[in-house]
């Protein structure tokens, strides 16, 4: 009788031992769904060059930009910064003979840059800009906030049908009071595209006056010192006739 019901025994404990095994390994293999990755972009303290990209619209070959995009976002009167990456970048849009449009986005919908382009006569130029960016928090114990700005009824970048208007200089859009964009460089074609080339180049007015104004500075400084020089001659030759006379 006892040798029963020690066999008793030891065989509740293994049964016990195994259910135990057994309900870790159920717990192990039982994890809580992670949540789904949502990309959103890291604003910086810091403005650095943004890096070059150039966007077309796929399909018809109607727009055609190359261009550095940052978004710069004000908050608590502090700008941050983000710079758009190309690689990340899915483009799209639509052509039409008046109008056609180049929209960039990024995953999640996390940031989105929109060109509205309209023709008139043999003149094109961007009409309607819009943008948003919706970053990680700033600030810890923040939640989370998008920003987005508008510009419209604009005649931005104009150029003439078939060329191409070309900005080594930066162009800052004021979108809204928290959100703008910095475009630099940037060369941007729409409506006739030539074999997806872009065409003649049209100098924006900031390279004009950076490439003209030194031009005319030194022809100033030079005609200043030739002056001078003349001058200096001539009171030189005067005072010589003087004392040849005495």
């Amino acid at each position: 009788m006892m040798l029963k019901a020690q066999t008793g025994g030891w065989c509740l404990i293994i049964l016990a031992i195994i259910a135990g095994v057994q309900l870790q390994e159920n717990e192990r293999s039982v994890q809580p769904a992670s949540e789904p990755h949502v990309y959103r972009p890291a604003l910086q303290p810091t403005e650095t060059a943004p890096p070059i990209g150039t966007y077309k619209h796929v399909g018809k070959s109607c727009i055609k930009a190359t261009m550095g995009v940052q978004y710069i976002v004000i908050e608590k009167k502090k700008a941050w910064y983000y710079n758009l990456e190309p690689s990340r970048v899915r483009t799209g849009g639509s052509c039409g003979e008046e109008a056609a449009v180049l929209s960039l986005t990024l995953p999640d919908n996390a940031a989105s840059l929109q060109l509205t382009f309209r023709k008139k006569g043999n003149i094109f130029y961007v009409s309607n800009l819009t943008a948003h960016v919706s970053p990680l928090p700033v600030f810890q114990g923040c939640s989370n906030k998008t920003y987005s700005g508008v510009l419209t009824n604009g005649k931005l970048f104009a150029a003439a049908d078939g060329q191409s208007f070309k900005c080594e200089s930066e162009n800052l859009l004021l979108t809204s009071p928290e959100l703008r964009i910095r475009l630099v460089p940037l060369q941007i074609q729409a409506f006739t595209l030539l074999k997806g080339h872009y065409g003649k180049e049209v100098e924006c007015w900031a390279d004009f006056t950076k490439r003209v104004i030194p031009i005319i500075l030194g022809a100033t400084v030079v005609g200043l010192f030739l002056i001078a020089v003349t001058t200096s001659l001539f009171i030189k030759d005067h005072h010589r006739e003087g004392y040849d006379r005495l």
